[in-house]
């Protein structure tokens, strides 16, 4: 029920501090990646009657909560953060070395095809 606090606690982070991250480490895709869980986790939490429009919001006790944050929530967010790695290291590693057209180049291959 609660498993979703621990990502949504990251990319709140991660959103407020994006502009202090480097362009080349696409925290925008670790950002993209984190809010789709946890709006698909709290949609399915809400159709489920598990989070409610009125408090206490979350319908089990502390005692429950506190573990499965723990236990579904680190593993689930960790995960999460792996994947967005091995992307930015593909990204980084094999695409990075393919040459991206720029506008300037394809000037120059307009010219040179005339």
């Amino acid at each position: 029920m609660a498993c979703f606090l621990v990502p949504l606690g990251l990319v709140i982070i991660t959103t407020l501090l994006s502009r202090r991250f480097l362009k080349k480490y696409r925290i925008n895709w670790l950002n993209a990646l984190l809010w789709g869980g946890i709006i698909t986790l709290a949609v399915e939490h809400v159709a489920h009657g598990e989070i409610v429009p009125y408090p206490p919001f979350l319908t089990a006790g502390l005692p429950e909560i506190l573990p499965e944050m723990l236990t579904v929530g680190v593993p689930m967010t960790a995960t999460v953060c792996l994947l967005w790695g091995a992307m930015t290291t593909i990204d980084l590693k094999l695409l990075g070395r393919v040459i991206r057209p720029t506008a300037g180049m394809r000037t120059q291959m307009g010219a040179i095809r005339k």
